[in-house]
């Protein structure tokens, strides 16, 4: 068996001013305040003695890495963001940061959802990424639209309600 991964599929460097200052607090809080206090933690379970079976030590150094990892992502994906921070030339239709009401022709039931960036997805909120099929069917569209979208269950058809952009 082999272990070859093909590789991830690029994911879009946009981001919204509230997403971006989410990411960038994480790093703050993982850089300034955690990074330390585990690095202070392994130096007292280094002093202990015998490192080999000092599980303190060890377990500590394992929660460094992992922290060290997430600083180190972090700090690539900050850079190559774009905060998207201005409204569309067409605010009418559908675009990165617009917040959607669309109805499912089949059911009746009216979602809301909001097109965000892949780092900040929240399904519990309704946001979704701009990768999404979802999302990728209702860009340029304007309220009255149908959308088609292919899901695994089978199509789906959509109307679009409203359009709107958080803080206009």
């Amino acid at each position: 068996m082999s272990r070859y991964r093909p590789p991830a599929a690029p994911r879009t460097a946009l981001i919204t001013p509230e997403g971006r200052k989410v990411l960038k607090d994480e790093y703050d809080f993982l850089w300034f305040k955690r990074r330390p206090e585990v690095t202070r933690a392994v130096s007292e379970a280094a002093a202990m003695g015998d490192r080999s079976e000092n599980a303190e030590y060890i377990y500590g150094k394992k929660l460094l890495r992992e922290i060290d990892s997430r600083i180190r992502f972090l700090m690539k994906r900050l850079e190559e963001l774009k905060v998207v921070d201005t409204l569309p030339g067409d605010p009418g239709r559908i675009y990165f940061g617009a917040v959607v009401e669309i109805e499912e022709a089949a059911t009746g039931e009216v979602l809301k959802l909001r097109i965000v960036g892949p780092d900040e997805t929240d399904a519990a909120k309704g946001w979704i990424s701009i990768d999404a099929p979802m999302a990728r069917a209702l860009l340029k569209k304007a309220v009255d639209d149908e959308v088609v979208v292919e899901r695994p269950d089978g199509r789906g058809v959509f109307y679009v309600l409203s359009v709107s952009y958080p803080g206009v």
